[in-house]
Order: C-alpha cells, then sequence, then structure tokens
C-alpha cells in the first residue's frame, strides 16, 4: 500500500483546487480582515523561525534529548487560539513548541527549557516534550502517545465540575487517535456532555506509517460516529478553515452539547523528530506541499495581494519575530544550568 500523497491535502468544501497556487480564492473559506491576517501571518511566522533554530540548535549539540518540530503544522494551534478565549485550556502531545507560543508563553522560557536551563518553564528539567504553564492554560506536552487524551477529559470534567463556560483544547495526532485510552476518553466525554474539543493533527504518517497502513478508518472526523460525538474535516494548512471551525466547535461545547472532534489535516515538513531521515516519503512531494499549500505563505500572499501589507511591512514583521528568537537563543545558550537541588524537587513520595 503506497504512502498518502500530499495533493490529497485538499481544502474543505472546495473542488478542483488540487495543485491551484497558494494565492487563489477558495469557495466557502472564510475571509479576515487585514488585522486577523497580520495577527495570523507574525504568530504563524514566531513559531516557524522559533522551530528553525530550534533545529539549528539541536544540530549543533545544545538541545538534548527528543525534540519534535511543529514545522508545516502552525495554521492549527493559530487559528484555534484565535477562537478560544482565557480560562480555556490546552494539552498536547510532544510536538508542543508551537503550541506554548500560541498561547504567549515567553520564547525565552520555551527555548531554555529546551537547553535545560535553570529559567526554562520547567526549571530545565522537562525538555522539549514535558512543559507546563497553569498561568497560560497549558496543562503540558506529553511524551506517552494518546496519554493527554485522558488528561483533556479530565480538564473539561473540572470544567464542567467548576460551572465556568471554560473549555479543554485536547491535540493529539493520527497515531495516537488509534490508541484505546482515546476511545474511553469519547465515552466519558459524550456520557457526561463534558466540554472538549478533539483535536487530531492529521499530518498523514504519525511516527513513519502511512494513514492508510496503519488505520481503518482513515476519516478521523468519524471516529466518534460509535458515541454520538460530531466531527469536522477541516484544511489544517489554511488558517482561516480553522479558526472558522474552531469557533464552531468551541460554540458547541459551551452551550453544554458535549465534546466535538476537529481533524485537521496538516502536514509537517520534518521528520517525526530530530533523529528521523523520513524517508517513507518523497522529497518531491515534501517540496510541492511547499510550494502548493504553505500555511504562512498563503497568508502572504493574500496579504500583499489585497494590498494590506507591502513586502516591506512583511519584512519589518520577518525582522522582529527573527529578534525575539535570537534573544531567545542567546538567553537560553547562557541561562545557568539547574541546580543540584533541583534532583528532589517535584517528586511524589
Amino acid at each position: 500500500m503506497v504512502a498518502q500523497s500530499a495533493t490529497s491535502l485538499k481544502p474543505r468544501n472546495a473542488k478542483d483546487t488540487a495543485g491551484k497556487k497558494a494565492s487563489g480564492s477558495i469557495p466557502n473559506t472564510p475571509v479576515f480582515t487585514s488585522e486577523e491576517e497580520l495577527f495570523a501571518y507574525r504568530e504563524m511566522l514566531l513559531i516557524r523561525r522559533f522551530e528553525e533554530k530550534a533545529g539549528q540548535m539541536y544540530g549543533m549539540g545544545l538541545i538534548g534529548g527528543f525534540c519534535h518540530l511543529y514545522i508545516g503544522q502552525e495554521a492549527v494551534i493559530t487559528g484555534m487560539q484565535m477562537a478560544a478565549k482565557k480560562g480555556d485550556s490546552v494539552i498536547t502531545g510532544y510536538r508542543d513548541h508551537g503550541h506554548m507560543l500560541s498561547l504567549g508563553m515567553d520564547a525565552k522560557g520555551v527555548m531554555a527549557e529546551l537547553t535545560g536551563r535553570r529559567s526554562g518553564l520547567s526549571r530545565g528539567k522537562g525538555g522539549s516534550m514535558h512543559m507546563f504553564s497553569k498561568e497560560a492554560g497549558f496543562f503540558g506536552g506529553h511524551g506517552i502517545v494518546g496519554g493527554q487524551v485522558s488528561l483533556g477529559t479530565g480538564l473539561a470534567f473540572a470544567h464542567a465540575y467548576r460551572g465556568n463556560d471554560h473549555v479543554s483544547m485536547t491535540y493529539f495526532g493520527d497515531g495516537a487517535a488509534n490508541q484505546g485510552q482515546v476511545y474511553e476518553s469519547f465515552n466519558m466525554a459524550e456520557l457526561w456532555k463534558l466540554p472538549v474539543v478533539y483535536v487530531i493533527e492529521n499530518n498523514h504518517y504519525a511516527m513513519g506509517t502511512s494513514v492508510q497502513r496503519s488505520s481503518a478508518q482513515t476519516d478521523f472526523s468519524r471516529r466518534g460516529i460509535s458515541f454520538n460525538i460530531p466531527g469536522e474535516k477541516v484544511d489544517g494548512m489554511d488558517v482561516r478553515a480553522v479558526r472558522d471551525a474552531a469557533a464552531r466547535a468551541i460554540k458547541w461545547c459551551r452551550e453544554g452539547n458535549g465534546p466535538m472532534i476537529l481533524e485537521m489535516e496538516t502536514y509537517r515538513y520534518r521528520g517525526h523528530s530530530m533523529s528521523d531521515p523520513a524517508k517513507y516519503r518523497s522529497k518531491d512531494e515534501v517540496q510541492k506541499m511547499r510550494e502548493e499549500r504553505d500555511p504562512i505563505e498563503q497568508v502572504r500572499l493574500r496579504l500583499l495581494n489585497a494590498k494590506a501589507a507591502s513586502e516591506e511591512d512583511l519584512k519589518r514583521i520577518d525582522a522582529s519575530v527573527r529578534s525575539i528568537v535570537a534573544e531567545a537563543s542567546e538567553f537560553a545558550s547562557h541561562d545557568p544550568e539547574p541546580d543540584p537541588s533541583e534532583l528532589y524537587t517535584d517528586i511524589l513520595l
């Protein structure tokens, strides 16, 4: 069975769009204001530049352990957060740097954690996969595949128990979607009508196996049917489609209707982790996706075509973002390592 081709990632409610350049308009796709386009552009560009720098630092030996980059998937978390509000909770797996940045967590703290430094968001003890910020409503990246889904359902239970109108956004991938605890969580969430949006970031390869080779049901938006959980397939490469679907799903949950599933059809440009050469797909496939469906390039072209920003304006945004990332990298490279006494903190006895 062959691996899924990048050309199969088509925008929601659109026909005959395969091969269409990013500047083309897509029927039934929501429209952003110029301010929303600029906001999304900067947010996604910050994630992209941060991850590029993290990849460089990993190659230099400054980041140890595992490191899973979010390059290519930036529109998912950006669009979701554009529809969320303060008090909503977010939990995800190990590909978590973009989620933290989108929630407004300090780039210095994220990078310092990647390098195992004292000022890291987990005080240098968690690394790439295990960061946390109660203040930002971020309840962690998690290294156990699918393990965060049960925890995200628990966060939704906490919101319902406290009687607030907050929603748990629980992210996991196409590989994690085959784990048993996911379906136990679905059952509980629907039974108790918990306010949780299950966001399946379907980048089509899990750890390196095409979804067609590992999943009997490859339409992940339908995975909740046996539990009566509604689902929607979303073009996860278009931040407008993501924000639009997110708004509907979050509203559904806030109104007490129970959970909803959003399958975000997206694509990662790098391997599963920094140690993955990604030989299970062709370079042409990745290049085609970059040229035709890149989430940041789509926004850039819309801004230029609408004359909402000039090339110089966008260059200034890029320079500002690069400055933030460079400052974070410099800080993380020179911040002290944790005191040895940290070995004895945060331990459950």
